[in-house]
């Protein structure tokens, strides 16, 4: 599955739930889309982050693990949590890329 489609479906099944995931961590281990969603949602702050408000806390293996079988599990291609992070919030966060010629005569 194209990631750019595999990323919009993710947003769309968990457009209000990432909110949750924002303010408070999980008392257990999410798994499945829960997870994705919380991962997804966390991303940008990094691992660290992601995995403590995930439930896993610093078991970063095992988060790492749960995450990959996961995204399998709906077809979702993940190598790395920095897969999950969308176009939208890269600019949010300024993280996206500055596109301009090399030169002003290059216009």
């Amino acid at each position: 599955m194209d990631r750019s489609i595999a990323l919009k479906i993710l947003d769309t099944v968990g457009k209000n739930l990432h909110l949750r995931f924002d303010t408070m961590a999980s008392s257990k281990p999410l798994t499945g889309i829960e997870l994705i969603d919380c991962a997804k949602a966390n991303a940008p702050q990094g691992i660290a982050t992601a995995a403590q408000l995930c439930g896993y806390g610093s078991d970063f293996h095992t988060f790492d693990r749960e995450l990959k079988l996961a995204c399998q599990n709906i077809g979702v291609q993940f190598q790395e949590l920095s897969d999950l992070i969308t176009d939208q919030q890269m600019m949010q966060s300024g993280m996206g890329i500055e596109v301009a010629p090399d030169t002003p005569s290059e216009l």
